[in-house]
């Protein structure tokens, strides 16, 4: 059963609340997975690319949602603006990267590219972008627009994502944002600016986030180049560990609780986001934690069932939540790998369940 069976449920579920996601580095279109949130979605995009926002909001069919064109990051003055690019990291690995010589090879052939391939290639840096003479401060843009409840935060800019992320400091409370999803690099130094992994992990921890999922790409060198994941040259098959996807979020199911109180249509937002992530078990921990507060909203155990089917990707017919808890309590070998090499069935049923998985 698909991740979003839950999340319908937890949508149709919703009352006054709409699900509030600030997209930062919205080119390409927002991650499809929210959009099951609709009618009750609503949509902030910011991009540098001037055509991809245009070219967004001509597509848009949802009147809540709104794309604009701008550089973002700190406001003038603020003593770390500009000091946590991410070419300050990485710019002597990347040198060595075989995708930076299969761009250079192309390079011919983007510069006469469209502009809906310059993007489909992440070359945004060569389509129409906005000006950069006045930097968009994304909490105070939150407030310019009216913004008091926003639910997910996303940044991906390939620049200065820490910069971006280090606006929020001490706001997360003051907008209600209780999940952030942040491109992470796994190359860099100890310095405490910049945009590494270490910084954006300690920073998160700060603001009362727990880390749920982390996406590792690897990217082969230009000695021994790898095969590419996707149709476009990013990361390979094999490689060191360049950059990552982190998913934090509140945990209020943590045994000590957590820093915010979040009401009933917050906390169900948060488990269908977990449910989203791929991580259907931190949902159902939530359910368990809190069921008295849903049971007005959706029927719980239900709702227990899609997550447990969520579970069991490989089976037609997956076991119930109550079936599937007492299979893993008998010890049931159907939790565990046979021993022996692993099949062909096995490894493609691996690459099937891989591909599925949402990525950004």
């Amino acid at each position: 059963m698909a991740a979003s069976s839950f999340a319908d449920l937890v949508a149709k579920g919703l009352k006054t609340q709409p699900f509030a996601l600030v997209d930062v580095g919205c080119s390409g279109g927002i991650d499809p997975r929210w959009r099951v949130f609709e009618p009750g979605l609503k949509v902030l995009g910011i991009d540098a690319s001037d055509a991809e926002c245009r070219r967004l909001t001509e597509r848009e069919r949802n009147p809540s949602a709104e794309y604009v064109a701008g550089f973002a990051g700190l406001p003038d003055g603020h003593p770390h603006r500009h000091k946590t690019s991410i070419e300050t990291i990485g710019y002597l690995v990347k040198q060595r990267l075989s995708y930076v010589r299969t761009l250079q090879i192309r390079q011919a052939w983007l510069a006469k590219a469209s502009h809906e391939e310059r993007m489909r290639q992440n070359e945004w840096q060569t389509t129409e972008l906005a000006s950069a003479a006045e930097t968009i401060v994304v909490p105070e843009l939150l407030t310019q627009r009216g913004w008091t409840n926003a639910d997910y935060l996303k940044i991906d800019i390939d620049r200065d994502d820490l910069e971006v992320l280090m606006s929020f400091e001490g706001r997360f409370e003051e907008f209600g944002l209780m999940a952030v999803q942040l491109e992470v690099m796994l190359v860099g130094s100890d310095a405490e600016l910049q945009h590494t992994f270490h910084n954006t992990d300690r920073f998160m921890r700060r603001q009362g986030f727990e880390l749920f999922d982390l996406e590792v790409r690897r990217y082969s060198a230009g000695a021994l180049p790898g095969r590419y994941i996707w149709p476009t040259p990013a990361e390979t098959e094999f490689g060191r560990p360049f950059m990552g996807e982190a998913y934090y979020a509140l945990d209020p199911a943590a045994p000590n609780g957590c820093r915010r109180t979040l009401d009933a249509e917050k906390l169900a937002k948060l488990a269908a986001v977990f449910s989203l992530w791929n991580v259907p078990d931190a949902a159902a921990e939530l359910l368990l934690a809190k069921r008295v507060v849903f049971e007005p909203m959706f029927d719980v155990d239900r709702a227990l069932d899609a997550l447990a089917a969520q579970a069991q990707p490989d089976r037609l017919r997956p076991r119930s939540y109550a079936a599937y808890l007492a299979e893993f309590e008998k010890d049931s070998p159907s939790f565990y790998r046979r021993e022996g090499a692993i099949g062909l069935g096995e490894r493609l049923l691996a690459a099937w369940q891989a591909f599925r998985r949402p990525r950004r």
